[in-house]
């Protein structure tokens, strides 16, 4: 696993930020540069639930193991969803299951510097560097607009 680091300066309040990132249309938007049609669905505890799922509603299952609303949320990754099946055990989940992707929403005198550390395996670096860049990208103009 390798830990990459993506951040964008943002004019507008961490709250704002925070409401663009996880309201469930504006994520919609956001998130379409990793897959089109992704949603997340959560009840926002710490160790709870928290599914992340393309159009055709496959995905990852995962808890949020720190939760500090409008300033960070870690999710860990405990596993995938295909065809509607949870899969927490399988030799391929077992190569990441317990995988961080920490958000942290910084608050700089009415801006916010939005950044996020994930650990991901090499082979989705290409992907997931185009994906954040653009997504953040998306986040900023939704969030100024």
């Amino acid at each position: 696993m390798e830990i990459f680091n993506y951040e964008i300066l943002i004019d507008a309040s961490p709250e704002k930020v925070w409401q663009v990132l996880w309201d469930a249309k504006s994520y919609t938007q956001w998130t379409q540069y990793f897959s089109s049609g992704s949603t997340m669905h959560s009840d926002w505890t710490i160790n709870g639930r928290t599914v992340f799922l393309d159009a055709s509603g496959a995905g990852m299952v995962s808890t949020i193991s720190q939760l500090e609303k409008f300033k960070l949320v870690f999710f860990k990754h405990l596993g995938l969803i295909q065809d509607g099946i949870e899969d927490l055990d399988s030799d391929e989940v077992k190569k990441w299951r317990g995988a961080l992707e920490k958000y942290f929403l910084d608050d700089l005198n009415g801006k916010t510097k939005l950044r996020v550390e994930l650990e991901t395996a090499k082979d989705y670096l290409e992907m997931m560097d185009t994906a954040f860049k653009k997504g953040f990208e998306q986040v900023k103009q939704l969030a100024e607009g």
